[in-house]
């Protein structure tokens, strides 16, 4: 599949999807966001991809949220509420991805893009970049992305970022667990490819299972959590992958997963 507003390259059980908007900070135009599901959906399809990494292209921002320019055009009301709609399935797709997702943050990453990142599982930042949500001084609230900041950061400090709108460094988000790791800026792709490789080394149907269940305890009480639980954990010992892996334990050797 071709596309204009991102580069997609699967190498080594890898998907990389970079927006490829760096003039206008790799906004989330309503284009690329219909580009970018297609490419999570590619992603997801491909037996030979493990995990999926999203970046952006250059170096200035990872992305610096929707695009407020509107391609040059001013779209109408209801046209303002069908583009949101594509943002909303951006993150409920990832919230429910059967595969490893990783933010490459390269750059700003901000509002509707710090959304972006944080409905991945992981993200890995360099020592320069700056994170935020900034929308209170345009009038506006982060309506959208409370719902990923909400499920990674507690509540006090969500308000202090949504409330103040300042932009915070790497280390701040280490510290409030939004970031997985924090690298020099020349160590970054080095640090996500090892991410990456170690990700894709699993068993890909245990992973899709595991995090499925992940999504679907979200909300249940602790009885029934545990309930689904139980039953998920027979599914996962039925798993070829399962077998494999216990006969290598005891075989001292690597296991050679089937996905199945």
């Amino acid at each position: 599949m071709s596309y204009e507003n991102i580069l997609f390259d699967v190498d080594d059980r890898t998907a990389t999807i970079t927006l490829n908007r760096p003039d206008a900070r790799n906004a989330l135009s309503p284009q690329l966001l219909v580009e970018l599901l297609d490419a999570l959906d590619e992603a997801a399809d491909n037996a030979d991809v493990g995990v999926v990494v999203v970046t952006g292209a250059g170096d200035k921002a990872f992305c610096a949220g929707g695009d407020l320019g509107g391609g040059g055009s001013m779209p109408s009301p209801y046209e303002r509420y069908d583009n949101s709609r594509g943002f909303l399935q951006l993150m409920k797709v990832l919230h429910d991805y059967p595969k490893p997702t990783i933010a490459k943050i390269n750059g700003y990453c901000l509002a509707g893009g710090f959304g972006l990142a944080m409905s991945c599982d992981f993200l890995i930042a360099h020592d320069g970049v700056k994170f935020g949500t900034p929308e209170i001084d345009r009038g506006l609230w982060p309506m959208m992305i409370m719902a990923p900041i909400l499920r990674s950061v507690p509540r006090k400090h969500a308000l202090e970022l949504m409330l103040l709108g300042d932009k915070f460094d790497a280390d701040r988000a280490r510290e409030l667990g939004i970031v997985s790791a924090v690298v020099p800026q020349d160590q970054l792709d080095a640090e996500v490819a090892d991410w990456a490789s170690r990700l894709a080394s699993k068993s890909p149907v245990v992973m899709k299972l595991g995090k499925r269940a992940l999504g679907v305890i979200d909300g249940m009480t602790f009885d029934q959590s545990v309930e689904y639980l139980n039953t998920m954990l027979f599914v996962n010992t039925q798993t070829e992958d399962a077998m494999e892996g216990i006969m290598a334990f005891f075989q001292k050797r690597d296991p050679e997963w089937k996905g199945r």
